[in-house]
């Protein structure tokens, strides 16, 4: 299904997905999935390469998948970027008894 150009649309929760395959920018002879979801206004999303062996069934539940994961990942809290070095435990003092100066 390395078709440049072919699309086709589909319904999953609600959502409208839109599939189109698209050469890439940047490297010529490479094309790639991308897909629109109607609950987006703005975005759209190129997840993985267009294979020959590709099936409107198959990109459609890889193309779920993605989004349903994307989804997670922005409802999840937003992790820490900066971890601070551990810190060493102080070592353990020996006791001086200063000697009386006389």
């Amino acid at each position: 299904m390395d078709v440049r150009g072919e699309e086709f649309s589909f319904i999953d929760a609600g959502r409208t997905f839109r599939c189109r395959i698209e050469n890439s920018r940047t490297r010529a002879g490479d094309a790639w999935w991308w897909f629109e979801v109607s609950t987006e206004q703005y975005e759209r999303h190129a997840p993985f390469r267009a294979e020959a062996s590709d099936t409107p069934a198959g990109v459609r539940a890889r193309v779920v998948a993605y989004y349903d994961d994307l989804l997670a990942r922005r409802a999840a809290p937003a992790q820490g970027r900066w971890h601070q070095r551990p810190r060493v435990a102080p070592a353990a003092t020996q006791s001086v008894n200063p000697t009386p100066v006389t």
